[in-house]
């Protein structure tokens, strides 16, 4: 709970800035990878680095602009600010996620919806809440009028995977915010949440809120992994769909 209360914290924190920084046409570089930076996702990555840095010391810390890794069972894996397409372009749909993952396995996890002021967060073993209250996955079993969110890429694979979702009369958006699409899938307003980079913090505390809310999180290739390295992608679901989903995955690359 001394981690949880501290990432919750940690959140709030970030979020002040967040929302502070805020505006129209905001200045933005790009990075080598083709994404969007801001002073906001550098400000917010440091302010976690100084603060978790001198709380727990002997803690290695992975962030998305910047990290401090050490010799250490625990990691926090942050994202300051994940969906700064959407933040750069001046529409409120972004998160600020961390998560603590001891020997790769995320063991506590907040998002924060901050233009909204909603933390999501989890605690291994202990559920998954929506501020105080208790949330749980869809109960569907089918992909049918279900909507996922989709993070792949501009290649043949996107393409003819968000065909196929088409083809089982299911929806597929691209909210450029995978924890986004975590959390609305925790919560059982999306079906699913599929993300095909190798970003650990798009992914660490997802998997924790999603299961935790009894979902399954898994690579993409339906097997579990490290959060505190590069990733094979994810897949998160409501459990019930996942191995639809896998064989959809399939099916696209096989073309």
């Amino acid at each position: 709970m001394e981690y949880l209360d501290f990432a919750k914290d940690l959140a709030y924190q970030a979020g002040k800035i967040i929302k502070n920084n805020f505006s129209l046409k905001m200045v933005t570089e790009w990075k080598a990878d083709n994404t969007p930076l801001t002073i906001t996702d550098t400000q917010v990555n440091q302010m976690v680095i100084d603060k978790l840095s001198l709380a727990f010391p002997d803690h290695s810390i992975l962030g998305e602009e910047k990290s401090l890794i050490k010799t250490s069972s625990f990691t926090w894996v942050v994202d300051p600010l994940d969906g700064t397409i959407p933040f750069s372009h001046s529409y409120p749909l972004f998160t600020f996620s961390l998560a603590l993952t001891y020997n790769g396995r995320p063991v506590a996890a907040v998002i924060y919806d901050v233009m909204l002021d909603r933390l999501f967060w989890a605690q291994k073993d202990r559920g998954a809440y929506l501020d105080n209250k208790k949330i749980k996955v869809s109960p569907t079993s089918t992909l049918a009028r279900q909507l996922m969110n989709v993070e792949l890429d501009v290649s043949d694979f996107h393409g003819i995977f968000q065909k196929l979702v088409f083809e089982q009369k299911a929806y597929a958006s691209t909210l450029y915010s995978a924890s986004y699409g975590g959390i609305l899938t925790a919560a059982g307003v999306m079906v699913a949440e599929v993300y095909a980079w190798d970003k650990p913090w798009d992914g660490a505390a997802v998997k924790l809120i999603v299961e935790e809310a009894g979902g399954k999180v898994t690579d993409l290739n339906g097997k579990e992994q490290r959060y505190d390295r590069q990733i094979n992608g994810f897949v998160a679901s409501n459990d019930l769909v996942h191995d639809k989903i896998l064989a959809l995955i399939e099916r696209a690359r096989t073309g």
